[in-house]
């Protein structure tokens, strides 16, 4: 057993650790280190000795969490505090000049707008959460509003700080959380290929999907040996950071001793801006990195705000992108697929082609209208084109090399799936025809899988084990003709499933009947109303209070919403004014669908209260538990701290059952959480309709 430690030994750990993460910065950071690589390693050695002897001092931002931690069953979500949003894009001058006279406009002003200039790295978002200049989580981007806890990985970045120390101007912020794109250099990702070929494994297709699987590994260790960097871009939520400008915030985390891309301009004009894109441009190939364009964002943090945002993208910002690469292949054939809502998407059959560092064999051609005006045909050659994570699309034809075998694509007069007539249909403001052929056969086998599958997607009922292959067995058997039939399966319904034993079964019917109890937004967008995705679903959760409020809203109404326009309004009122619409609604209650409605789902004692949860529950995951109480106003932290308000210790509750002992912390179990969940939702059917 180590005897207790002594105050020599203990000054020597805090010594090495501060020391450690000094070399550390001056390395991964300044790229200016000041000791070798061997004296390095011989300070971390010896830390890692003296913290095997004496465990009692373990902490979470000691430089030896650096080299991972036990592995991870699954990733926990987290919802962010303010939503990480995505950017609307810019292709050329016209759309950035667009974009320029946009911020004018909205601003009533005619004088020239300062921006900042960022190069756009090709990686993956996240957000670091400090607690007083410590790291307390790490954070995919996820869909913008939630994403997976990933702090394990984030320790292993070099460049992450985990601690950071007070700047001379702003002191330490008790809370800053600061975003960053993590990515993998050219040199290193060659070099993880390479290691990868000589274990045998598959290689990774670029840089951006390599630093994409080291972020999601569950053993922080394999994410350790991955070569991952990070540039960090902004700030989400913080406190005690007095700033006025978007080029000083960034000046400030440098301060604190984050990674700024040194090639990011400060306080430049429009055209200055198109000058600078040209010089990235044409550096972009001699980078160790990968970059896809450039970030244009309204310098000034009050003008920003006064901008404010859209549904999913900040007005004050634009990805200005370069130019995509293209290839030249032959169009083997146009396959028609049929979606949810009964649009025929003519997809083209390629002859693979290398694109952007992916092999490409299959590409967008958009809808009819598309293939005429370009006149692509079958057999032709034609440029195929791809920007970052854009599905590729064809561009063009080439009618020159055209041998005179080519073919004319026409859309289908009757649907690929079931045979039933499809139609152009009259948009519902101009009444001119719409770009999409429809099957019009609601009960289209196509369109209820479709249906089907995003009913039950991670983003709406998430129903678990209900995957692809699943649903269309069950379209198929006829065992289920609609979303609401989920809600009535029993174990004769699925029992005879190909790949469906008993276990499986009653997997299937666990998962279906946990997922009746769902948010307002999330039941809308399960809905699959047209032009209403998760965050147009959000926007009206916010503004209407009930489901029976949606079945008489009028479209006044909706377009006092910011973020809704006239079709999304005429699309939404013409949904809930069809009988069919709402006897499948009425069925879904009756199935046992419990809609939880923002103004319910508030308890004012769970507001602002902070929990922990350990061990292993009954009756739900961790990750419900925690979307439950995040839902309610609570906070939720993966460490007891003298902060906790409640511990939720479950079975085979660990360490954390004991620190919460120590500090006096309010434990309670999973029967006194659901309590507290149930006191704070008004869950009951009859409240819904």
């Amino acid at each position: 057993m180590p005897g207790a430690i002594d105050s020599q030994t203990r000054a020597e750990i805090t010594r090495l650790r501060e020391t450690l993460h000094y070399h550390n910065h001056r390395y991964h950071v300044l790229d200016d280190p000041e000791i070798s690589d061997a004296a390095y390693d011989r300070m971390m050695q010896r830390l890692i000795e003296l913290e095997a002897t004496y465990p009692e001092m373990a902490s979470p931002d000691s430089p030896t969490t650096r080299v991972g931690a036990p592995p991870l069953s699954k990733f926990e979500s987290t919802r962010h505090a303010l939503p990480m949003l995505s950017l609307d894009n810019g292709f050329d001058e016209k759309d950035i000049l667009d974009f320029d006279q946009r911020i004018r406009k909205l601003l009533a002003t005619d004088d020239a707008i300062q921006y900042t200039a960022e190069a756009k790295i090709d990686g993956i978002a996240v957000a670091l959460v400090y607690e007083n200049g410590r790291l307390a989580m790490g954070a995919t981007r996820g869909d913008g509003e939630y994403g997976e806890v990933i702090t394990e990985n984030i320790k292993t970045i070099r460049s992450v700080p985990l601690v950071f120390q007070p700047s001379k101007a702003h002191g330490l912020p008790s809370l800053l959380e600061v975003r960053g794109e993590v990515f993998m250099g050219r040199e290193g990702f060659q070099r993880l290929n390479q290691q990868r070929l000589s274990d045998g494994l598959s290689l990774f297709a670029n840089p951006r999907n390599a630093a994409a699987g080291s972020l999601r590994q569950l053993d922080s260790k394999i994410a350790a040996t991955r070569p991952l960097q990070i540039f960090c871009y902004g700030v989400g939520r913080f406190s005690d950071l007095q700033v006025t400008s978007h080029w000083q915030m960034l000046s400030s985390l440098k301060e604190f001793g984050f990674k700024i891309n040194p090639l990011t301009r400060a306080r430049v004009t429009i055209e200055e801006v198109f000058d600078y894109y040209r010089i990235l441009n044409e550096q972009r190939e001699a980078l160790p990195y990968e970059i896809d364009g450039m970030v244009i964002k309204v310098d000034d943090l009050l003008l920003q705000a006064k901008l404010g945002i859209k549904s999913r993208s900040p007005r004050w910002a634009i990805a200005y992108k370069f130019k995509a690469a293209q290839e030249t292949t032959t169009l083997l054939d146009i396959e028609v697929q049929v979606g949810r809502t009964g649009t025929l998407t003519p997809v083209a059959i390629l002859s693979p082609v290398n694109l952007a560092g992916v092999t490409v064999s299959r590409a967008s051609l958009h809808n009819e209208d598309d293939i005429a005006q370009k006149d692509i045909r079958i057999g032709d050659t034609v440029f195929v084109e791809r920007a970052g994570d854009v599905i590729p699309r064809v561009v063009k034809s080439i009618p020159s090399l055209r041998t005179g075998e080519e073919s004319v694509f026409t859309m289908p007069k009757q649907c690929p799936v079931c045979g039933a007539d499809t139609l152009r249909e009259r948009n519902l403001i101009s009444g001119r025809l719409e770009a999409a052929t429809r099957c019009m056969n609601a009960g289209c086998p196509a369109q209820v899988k479709e249906n089907i599958k995003h009913f039950a997607s991670k983003g709406a009922f998430d129903i678990e084990g209900l995957g692809d292959k699943l649903v269309a067995q069950l379209v198929e058997k006829e065992a289920i003709t609609s979303a609401a039939d989920l809600f009535y399966l029993d174990k004769s319904s699925v029992i005879d499933l190909e790949r469906m034993g008993e276990k499986s079964a009653r997997n299937l019917l666990a998962a279906v009947e946990k997922s009746k109890r769902i948010t307002f937004d999330r039941f809308i967008f399960a809905l699959g109303i047209r032009y209403v995705g998760e965050n147009v679903a959000g926007l009206i959760a916010k503004h209407i209070p009930t489901l029976e409020d949606l079945f008489h809203v009028t479209k006044e109404t909706l377009l006092t919403i910011d973020g809704i326009g006239e079709v999304i309004a005429e699309s939404i009122c013409f949904y809930f004014q069809q009988a069919q619409n709402r006897r499948l609604l009425h069925r879904m209650i009756e199935g046992g669908v419990m809609i939880q409605y923002p103004a319910a789902i508030q308890a004012e004692y769970l507001t602002g209260k902070t929990f922990v949860l350990t061990g292993t529950l009954q009756g739900m995951t961790r990750n419900d538990a925690k979307k439950q109480l995040m839902a309610r106003g609570a906070k939720v932290t993966g460490s007891v701290s003298s902060k906790t308000d409640y511990l939720v210790a479950g079975d085979a509750a660990g360490s954390k059952l004991d620190k919460a002992k120590a500090l006096g912390i309010t434990i309670i179990s999973e029967t006194t959480l659901n309590k507290m969940l149930s006191d704070a939702t008004d869950s009951s059917p009859s409240s819904v309709i």
